[in-house]
């Protein structure tokens, strides 16, 4: 009794440590990448300028006007975005891996950024407008949700969800989108061709404002819904008979969880592209560190998948001089190898979850 209640108390410091940790890094992180570019800003006059708005003036004002327009106009939108985008991936990540049970789903499984980079492409190509600048993400959003429920309307059977056929059916899909995408690169002409390839590679050049506040409500909304369905999730992990048994809608749950990560998916890549990775190794890493319960899994994630992202959009601004990277690119070139070592590691460990 003694040993277990020790055991809860060591992992219940590992788990204080490690969000005083996340927490202090992402502070840290966005102030460096807001502060990091062609024009260097001191941290302190980026939290200078950011007090400022608020009427305290406790750090050192940018000194020059043009560094404060750059911040706001510029570099705080695009770190926003950034951490946004990582917060929601990483947690529709870890929705997929819960009701998958395997540490293999991601959101890609069930055809959202597939869908969504053939509604970009069809925009691009076709010039659709009816929405003004708005145009590709809107199209992108909604053909990812259209991708989404015809994966599920597809792989239900007898009022149930049949986990294997939903898979195989999000792979039948990401492959026509896919052909799709092809048949639309070859249509295009070049300048139509290297925004498709470009969106595809995912970026968040250009983020503005207006943007983030789309895509704010939508993230933060989601997480919430994410930690009132926690403890029904960890439910699920018991086996969905047990589940059943314990008073969880296993069915409802599910229709639940992937309508929810279909819009968590689909804003995040509507704005900034198909960005890979993100919601399969954070969530992974996260479950290895703190174990099986899934509220503060959802709070890890949220936070690692925000600094993987700042960071990676940091990267992107900075690796080559004058120049800004696909971040899709980066974050496929790092969480491939790192996956890889996650799950040798894992195997090594249990053979399962982390």
């Amino acid at each position: 009794m003694q040993d277990q209640t020790a055991s809860m108390r060591g992992h219940r410091a590992v788990s204080t440590l490690l969000f005083v940790m996340l927490w202090a890094v992402l502070i840290i992180t966005l102030l460096v990448s807001a502060g990091v570019g062609q024009l260097p800003i001191p941290p302190s006059e980026v939290l200078g300028s950011l007090f400022s708005k608020v009427g305290l003036d406790w750090f050192a004002d940018p000194t020059t006007p043009m560094a404060d327009e750059t911040l706001w106009a510029i570099r705080f939108p695009r770190v926003a975005m950034a951490a946004l985008v990582g917060a929601g991936l990483a947690v529709s990540g870890l929705l997929m891996q819960a009701v998958f049970g395997n540490p293999l789903a991601e959101p890609g499984v069930i055809g959202i950024s597939s869908g969504a980079a053939l509604g970009a492409g069809i925009s691009i190509v076709f010039g659709f407008t009816a929405f003004g600048s708005w145009s590709t993400a809107v199209f992108a959003f909604l053909a990812g949700l259209a991708a989404t429920f015809l994966v599920y309307s597809m792989s239900r059977s007898e009022g149930k969800t049949e986990v294997v056929t939903l898979v195989l059916t999000g792979i039948a899909v990401n492959a026509v989108a896919g052909a799709g995408i092809a048949l639309l690169t070859f249509l295009g002409d070049t300048q139509s061709r290297e925004e498709i390839v470009f969106w595809q590679l995912g970026s968040l050049s250009g983020s503005r404002w207006d943007q983030v506040s789309v895509v704010a409500p939508v993230i933060f909304a989601g997480i919430v819904v994410a930690l009132l369905i926690a403890h029904k999730l960890d439910l699920l992990a018991l086996g969905e008979r047990n589940a059943r048994h314990l008073g969880v809608n296993v069915e409802m749950l599910r229709v639940g969880v992937i309508v929810l990560v279909a819009l968590l998916v689909g804003v995040s890549v509507a704005f900034a592209g198909v960005i890979s990775f993100v919601g399969l190794v954070v969530p992974h890493l996260m479950r290895m560190i703190l174990g099986p319960a899934h509220r503060p899994l959802v709070w890890a994630s949220m936070l690692g998948g925000a600094i993987l992202m700042t960071l990676a959009d940091l990267a992107a601004r900075t690796v080559v001089p004058m120049a800004d990277l696909p971040i899709g690119m980066l974050t496929g070139l790092v969480g491939g190898p790192f996956f890889f070592w996650l799950l040798r590691t894992t195997r090594k460990r249990s053979g399962g979850w982390g």
